[in-house]
């Protein structure tokens, strides 16, 4: 299995997911934003960072990258994407999610070992767990903050779309302590915690993270 990772300016844990990739069991491989070609990969992950600098709005400008036409059209096809923080920032810009990130409610950037709770184990990456599971990853972002319309939660809660929510006290703000979403199909997943960060013992708060990229191989085996 090929996972590729793409390197925006600004990205920060491309080479952390890489490795988590390697971890896991597949072949990671390096995407450039300025691409047009995915390189045969089996799957995306975009990763956390601050692309572009986030100086319009985080996410903004990368939505507009040359590699995110393609991965856009293979999400839609139904190629495993995940985006983690400012990943996922870059999913909703793209419109591949609903909803979008604001600004942490304490207006500072967090970073701690934060414990969630997985609410949907059926999708493409996180087949690994089991609902209900708890865990406990990095979480460090300014813009974290997930938000959505009343109706656009409801129906994220309704469909079983929740695939993350913080256990204890809300770090960032986000609404109904939302951690990560995904879209109808499954396949594309966005993640505000970094699992990354959280894929070996020695270093790190320990190994809860590595489930999200065993999963998608799961899910790639089993097509």
């Amino acid at each position: 299995m090929r996972v590729g990772v793409v390197t925006f300016p600004g990205s920060l844990d491309d080479v952390d997911a890489q490795r988590a990739v390697r971890l896991a069991g597949a072949e990671p491989v390096a995407l450039w934003h300025g691409d047009h070609d995915l390189a045969g990969v089996d799957a995306v992950v975009l990763p956390g960072g601050f692309s572009y600098g986030d100086y319009l709005r985080a996410g903004a400008i990368a939505r507009f990258a040359p590699v995110m036409t393609e991965v856009a059209d293979a999400a839609r096809g139904g190629m495993p994407v995940l985006g983690i923080c400012n990943g996922f920032q870059v999913l909703c810009e793209s419109h591949l999610l609903p909803g979008a990130l604001i600004r942490n409610d304490h207006r500072k950037f967090g970073c701690l070992d934060q414990r969630v709770v997985v609410e949907n184990a059926g999708t493409a990456w996180t087949t690994a767990y089991a609902a209900g599971q708890e865990l406990t990853v990095v979480l460090k972002n300014g813009e974290g903050s997930f938000v959505a319309d009343e109706r656009t939660l409801d129906a994220l809660e309704a469909e079983g779309r929740v695939v993350a929510r913080y256990v204890g006290e809300n770090p960032n703000g986000s609404q109904r302590g939302i951690a990560g979403v995904t879209n109808e199909a499954g396949n594309v997943v966005g993640l505000m915690p970094h699992p990354e960060h959280a894929v070996e013992d020695l270093t790190g708060p320990g190994t809860d993270g590595l489930g999200f990229f065993s999963s998608v191989l799961g899910a790639l085996a089993g097509r």
